[in-house]
């Protein structure tokens, strides 16, 4: 079997021969200290640890194809303050933002570690901003599409990796035009321009998405929507019921006319409340099922069984800790999953600076060896 034919049969529930081995993935300052623990300097550290493992594999990871979803045109990044140790910028999502200096501005574009950060205003504060701001949003735009679009289904015919079309969900993308508290406050005081809002943004991407699926062979359609605290979900689930489940179940539909097999929900936080309407929507995978919020995989899986897979839900904590602490975590996730698959098991979320390169490879090991790979 190849790496895709794994990947999509672990979660779909069927045979493999062996299971992806998908450790996670180190931020910058990870990095930096693993390049001053024995990761060589420049050295793809995947790469480099499968080299010491003596295990022949590219990372099974999905891949985006540059379908863009993100308004058009962005807004200008500019800097409106730099003083004491902060930047104050107005972002391309047209939100005014704080970030620490450490790190340039333009990080915003796309994460790169760690960095709190803090927002002062958002663009859509008004039905009149929310009128400018849908203008930014023509799934049709050509611009929308790589350039070799036409020419893909060709080059990926006999792929050996997961294609996925990625997208925010609605609660996200709602949450970076308003902001997260001026969203809930209207979810209760405007539930018809929330209503509203989120009718626009499922349209828009299905649209865009049938746009895509007609020229790029599409394996997984990828819902980022982070919309849980460490204990709570940061709506109800009665809530996103009502509001987002007839979403989820329009590209859910849109997903399996065009044969896609895997619909892969992403929201970090306590989701135990959420799953049962994931599933009632036909998402299939959920990831990264983080520990320090109280998931409990080997839980879910008695609860949920068949229902839905999962992707991570090895504690961060314990990969840091090392040793015994890591071993018994490890096997803790992967054992209600021997017989059965489901889950593809990794750190549940970006593997953080405090976990030492020796504990990382000696963790990435074990996986190795609970997924057939040694």
């Amino acid at each position: 079997m190849n790496n895709r034919e794994r990947y999509l049969n672990t979660l779909l529930y069927k045979p493999v021969d062996r299971r992806p081995l998908e450790p996670g993935h180190p931020r910058l300052s990870t990095l930096r200290r693993w390049r001053t623990e024995g990761l060589p300097e420049g050295a793809d550290y995947f790469k480099h640890i499968m080299g010491l493992l003596r295990i022949d594999m590219e990372y099974p990871e999905a891949v985006d194809h540059h379908v863009n979803a993100r308004m058009l045109p962005i807004f200008e990044e500019k800097v409106l303050s730099h003083e004491n140790g902060h930047y104050i910028v107005q972002d391309w999502m047209g939100a005014i933002t704080e970030i620490s200096d450490d790190y340039d501005y333009t990080y915003i574009r796309n994460a790169i570690d760690f960095v709190t950060r803090k927002w002062h205003k958002f663009p859509v504060e008004t039905k009149e901003d929310w009128q400018e701001m849908k203008k930014r949003y023509d799934p049709l735009d050509p611009s929308r599409m790589p350039q070799s679009a036409d020419n893909l289904a060709t080059v990926m015919n006999g792929r050996d990796y997961i294609s996925r079309f990625s997208v925010n969900g609605p609660f996200w993308q709602l949450r970076e035009w308003m902001g997260f508290e001026n969203l809930c406050v209207a979810f209760i005081e405007q539930p018809g321009f929330v209503s509203e809002m989120i009718d626009f943004w499922c349209d828009f991407v299905l649209r865009l998405f049938d746009t895509a699926a007609s020229k790029i062979p599409v394996d997984c359609f990828f819902i980022s929507e982070d919309m849980a605290f460490k204990a709570h979900s940061m709506i109800s689930p009665q809530m996103t019921r009502e509001f987002l489940l007839p979403v989820y179940k329009k590209w859910v539909a849109a997903a399996a006319r065009r044969g896609v097999p895997l619909i892969d929900m992403d929201s970090d936080g306590f989701i135990e409340g959420l799953i049962p309407v994931w599933i009632e929507a036909g998402i299939n995978v959920c990831n990264p099922i983080e520990v320090a919020a109280h998931n409990d995989i080997a839980l879910f899986k008695e609860k949920f069984g068949d229902s839905i897979a999962y992707r991570g839900g090895v504690d961060k904590r314990a990969i840091a800790a090392g040793g015994l602490a890591m071993e018994s975590e490890v096997r803790r996730v992967t054992s209600p999953f021997t017989r059965s698959g489901g889950l593809i098991p990794g750190c549940d979320h970006g593997v953080p600076h405090d976990i030492s390169f020796g504990n990382f490879v000696a963790y990435t090991k074990l996986l190795a060896q609970l997924t057939g790979w040694l």
